[in-house]
């Protein structure tokens, strides 16, 4: 899809973004594991994700993932009123992670997106 960005976000724990580091790959959190596939958020579902599924949670990391190296293992999928959500049909490896950082707002309130170097 020529109009989907080639960027998308993983919300993840500390203990997740531990176990992405340590070992290269991430298989998964538990809802990802049940549903089958890895969750991901564009940077404009982002702000809705963490309301709806991490609210009040802290130690929380972001993960801009590069849809592109992941290549047909990434479904756009409807989900939350029909809008398109990437889907990793697999592992994450931390070879497709561009960038990475804890979740972090802004004094505006504006989400902090992880930034290459």
């Amino acid at each position: 899809m020529s109009d989907t960005p080639n960027t998308a976000f993983k919300v993840l724990t500390a203990d997740q973004m531990t176990a992405l580091e340590t070992d290269g790959v991430f298989a998964g959190a538990p809802i990802d594991l049940a549903d089958g596939y890895i969750h991901l958020s564009t940077a404009d579902q982002l702000g809705e994700t963490l309301d709806r599924h991490f609210a009040g949670q802290k130690n929380l990391w972001l993960a801009a993932v590069d849809l592109e190296v992941l290549g047909d293992a990434v479904k756009w999928e409807p989900s939350r009123g029909g809008q398109l959500f990437p889907h990793i049909y697999g592992a994450l490896p931390l070879d497709a992670v561009l960038a990475y950082s804890e979740l972090h707002y802004e004094p505006d309130g504006a989400l902090r997106l992880p930034v290459t170097g």
